[in-house]
């Protein structure tokens, strides 16, 4: 699939009869690292530069916009119209952008484990450490990380994983191949995305975060659905990785969102009966 700039990006899908719902994914992560999702045929997509996407010919093509541009794309090649859609980490952000920019596209969001712009400020939620500094903590480790890029190479790719059959071992096992000054070059140019209002989102949402997350603290993403009328909000006992530790939650909570949707899209439809008129 090519992206609107002309980037080939992989994309995967299930093979499952159900509702469709679209993955905004984590940075670089796998589709092993979601849970089985057997009621809804899943449509989903490798970040540029990863996993067998290719790299875009101008590499400053990378930023929230163009993430958004191929969520497009896969929903396009789908042939899927609107849908509910997922994200998980840095994927929220770019879920909750497609939501806004093209609300006709989107039934319904859950968000996991991930804030909605401004990750870096959502990083480390120790009482007290004020936005600003977990901000340039996170940005100056982010960047030191990039120019450590080879070493990392040359140090995690071999790291040995058991070859065992697990769905944890064999995301970790995919995960540790990147390149990992391209994969904190994407993190710093996704995470610098300033703080999205989703005040204008009125479709059915759902955030589910994890208790002991230090990537990204629940009250980063609890406070800004707390307006929204359709918000449901569970905060778990679990670290950043929820759809690993929990993954029968996600599970459920996608199941729920989807018959929420229904109904919402049911109730529009009927607004207008037989037996009423609209007003002059």
């Amino acid at each position: 699939m090519f992206s609107t700039d002309g980037t080939r990006i992989r994309l995967w899908r299930t093979d499952t009869d159900g509702p469709d719902v679209l993955l905004s994914p984590g940075l670089g992560a796998s589709a092993s690292a979601w849970p089985a999702l057997s009621s809804a045929k899943v449509h989903s997509w490798y970040h540029r530069g990863t996993m067998g996407s290719d790299r875009p010919d101008d590499p400053s093509r990378i930023t929230l916009r163009d993430h958004v541009a191929d969520a497009l794309a896969v929903l396009d090649a789908g042939g899927v119209e609107r849908c509910v859609v997922m994200g998980w980490s840095m994927g929220v952000t770019v879920a909750a952008e497609l939501a806004l920019q093209h609300p006709d596209r989107v039934s319904g969001l859950l968000l996991v484990a991930g804030a909605p712009g401004d990750s870096f400020a959502s990083m480390l939620g120790v009482p007290g450490l004020p936005p600003d500094v977990r901000r340039l903590i996170g940005v100056s480790s982010a960047t030191a990380l990039r120019l450590a890029g080879p070493l990392l190479d040359s140090v995690l790719h071999r790291v040995p994983v058991p070859d065992v059959s697990s769905t944890a071992v064999g995301s970790l096992r995919r995960f540790l191949k990147h390149d990992w000054s391209w994969y904190f070059t994407l993190a710093l140019a996704l995470g610098r995305t300033p703080r999205q209002d989703l005040t204008g989102v009125t479709c059915p949402t759902t955030v589910l975060a994890g208790r002991y997350d230090w990537l990204t603290s629940p009250d980063s993403m609890v406070g800004p659905v707390s307006g929204l009328p359709q918000a449901r909000v569970r905060v778990l006992p679990n670290t950043h990785y929820l759809p690993l530790e929990n993954p029968q939650v996600v599970v459920e909570e996608l199941e729920l969102l989807l018959d929420r949707v229904q109904a919402v899209e049911q109730a529009l439809e009927d607004l207008l009966t037989s037996r009423s008129r609209p007003r002059a």
